[in-house]
This record gives C-alpha cells, structure tokens and sequence, in this order.
C-alpha cells in the first residue's frame, strides 16, 4: 500500500481480511514523497501507485479520496487532507469545513455531501486498474465519535443515525468508500496470473 498512513492501512487490512497481508511505506525510508499534482483523486492514486511499484516489487494500490461537500461546490475534494493548510490536523480541517458551511448553511439542504476514493493498482510501473468508491451522506454541525479519522466525525451515512466516527468498525469497512474500491481490488487481485 503507497502510504504511510497507518490508519489507512488498518482500515484497508480489516477489509482484506486474512486473504492478503497489507504492507504500507512506514518503514521504507528509500521510497520518496509522491508530488500529489493530479486534478482528480483518480490522477493522484495512478500517480502514487505507479511512483511506489517502480521502487517495490509486486502489486502496489495506492488511493486517493476525499469529502466532497455540495454547499462548497465539490470542496475539499483532493484538497481533504491539507483543507486547512499542509500539515493541518484532522480536527483543524474538520473546524475549517465546519466554519466554512456556518456562513452559507441551507437549513433544508441536510448539507448533502459524500466521500469518494479511487484505488490504484499498479506493478512494475504500470497500472492494472482503477477502482471507485462512493459514500452519499451529510454533515452534522458538530463531531461526534472517536472511532475513524479525518472527517468521520461530521459525517452520517445515507440511512444511518450515526456518524462515521461513532459507528462500529466493522460496519465502516462493510459500507465505506474506500471498503468499496478496496473489495473490486481484491475480486481484481483474486483472478490475476502471476504475469499480471
């Protein structure tokens, strides 16, 4: 996994399951920074997993994802992690978002938004694929649960009275975006040749 996002590759290992053993970047000092320069969450995934799988062997996914919020026009977008500058903190772009959406908050809207990835797969500096995930919601005016991180706090599914952050981690990883993208990955990855 082009990451080094622990939390991320928790999140992608509880999906895998025992099937697959998720390693991330954490201890590869080597592997450099990507310059996340795509315009779209698909472009940044492609751009990780090719960078990573020139440097590791085997299958490489990298992701990409975020919040898009419609009273913000599609922002944070690929902007979610750095929405409130480049080493903000989960909790500081949660009240950037949170600011933002109190000065042009619809009452009747339930400030409709929803999170999407794109996974990449990639070996040998080509890519096997991409994958989409979608998760339709809303945000909630103030955070509420300590399970998760970035914006599940404010976020509640379509059909659910809870937000990301207080659901169970099982039913995040059955219902996420990223689950989402993460199992057509895995259906990808169960029918590949070794050659692939």
């Amino acid at each position: 996994m082009a990451t080094r996002n622990a939390y991320k590759t928790r999140e992608i290992q509880q999906v895998l399951g025992l099937k697959f053993k998720v390693r991330d970047l954490s201890g590869d000092l080597e592997m450099p920074e990507t310059d996340e320069s795509g315009v779209s969450f698909k472009e940044n995934a492609v751009l990780k997993a090719v960078t990573a799988s020139r440097y590791l062997p085997g299958f490489i996914i990298a992701d990409d994802s975020g919040l898009e919020v419609n009273a913000l026009g599609g922002a944070p977008g690929i902007h979610s992690a750095r929405y409130a500058g480049q080493t903000a903190t989960d909790e500081q772009n949660i009240e950037k978002l949170l600011e933002e959406l109190s000065r042009i908050r619809s009452k009747d809207d339930g400030c409709c938004a929803r999170f999407r990835c794109v996974v990449a797969l990639a070996r040998d500096g080509r890519i096997l694929g991409t994958f989409e995930g979608k998760l339709e919601g809303k945000i909630i005016e103030r955070p509420r649960g300590s399970h998760g991180f970035g914006y599940d706090p404010i976020f509640v599914p379509k059909g659910f009275g809870q937000t990301l952050g207080e659901l169970p981690a099982e039913v995040k990883n059955r219902i996420s975006h990223r689950a989402q993208a993460i199992r057509a990955v895995a259906d990808k990855l169960a029918t590949a040749k070794p050659s692939d």
